[in-house]
């Protein structure tokens, strides 16, 4: 069971085995960091779920809550948005994996938004063509409105209500809670605020700070184009799938 979970561990990407995760993101375009943010991360979420009544709870609860922190952590300090969002993606790994013992169904609920918001926000940073903070701080000229719709789904991502980000984190907290947890879910809840410092910083960078010299980039609103369908409706469900949830 220990060896299985190790190997699983290493394959998503979690503390103290996610050295390979950010850096092969960063090396990658954003189609295929998209894929390999959720896509491939369906079959070991899947063994786990099907395997979760064998785990070790105690194994399962420390790698959650260092792959938190440190996810976290190393996020705080980065420029490249590949980077923040493969940190961004150890840290929900976190919360996934604490919860898969004794509710794989929310764990399953957590993967399942997880992914919508995860890609909503890859395609629209692929829209842009946003690579660092310093060119996203130049996207308000290209695309205002999806620029704007962006800072709710980076919210939902850290986790405030009322969007959809926080109808796990409040159901896991929830869960811990009834289960005599409730140190467990102070730690990670708290945890989670160093995840909700970098997705402000990039709310930050998005909406509010202009870029220097700002009449330069004037000319790329006849560049725009059209916000696929796609786009528009997985931002909707990134949003407002908490007011709708039973």
């Amino acid at each position: 069971s220990i060896f299985l979970t190790t190997a699983i561990a290493m394959k998503l990407g979690l503390v103290p085995f996610h050295f390979w995760f950010p850096e092969v993101l960063q090396g990658t375009t954003m189609t295929t960091a998209l894929l390999l943010s959720t896509v491939m991360k369906f079959p070991p979420i899947t063994i786990l779920l099907l395997t979760s009544n064998s785990l070790n709870s105690t194994l399962m609860t420390t790698l959650a809550i260092t792959s938190t922190a440190i996810g976290g952590w190393m996020g705080l300090n980065q420029t490249q948005i590949r980077k923040i969002l493969a940190f961004s993606s150890i840290t929900h790994l976190g919360w996934m994996t604490i919860i898969i013992i004794y509710n794989p169904k929310l764990s399953m609920l957590t993967f399942y938004l997880y992914v919508i918001t995860t890609t909503t926000v890859f395609l629209t940073f692929n829209s842009t063509k946003t690579m660092t903070m310093t060119t996203l701080m130049t996207t308000w000229a290209k695309s205002p409105m999806l620029n704007a719709t962006l800072m709710l789904v980076l919210l939902s991502l850290a986790g405030l209500p009322p969007l959809t980000g926080f109808l796990p984190k409040w159901l896991i907290i929830q869960e811990l809670t009834k289960q005599a947890m409730a140190l467990t879910a102070t730690i990670i809840a708290m945890l989670s605020l160093l995840g909700l410092f970098f997705y402000l910083r990039l709310t930050y960078y998005s909406t509010i700070t202009l870029p220097p010299n700002s009449t330069n980039y004037m000319k790329q609103w006849h560049l725009t184009k059209p916000t696929t369908t796609l786009i528009a409706i997985l931002m909707a469900l990134s949003t407002l799938l908490l007011p709708l949830s039973p």
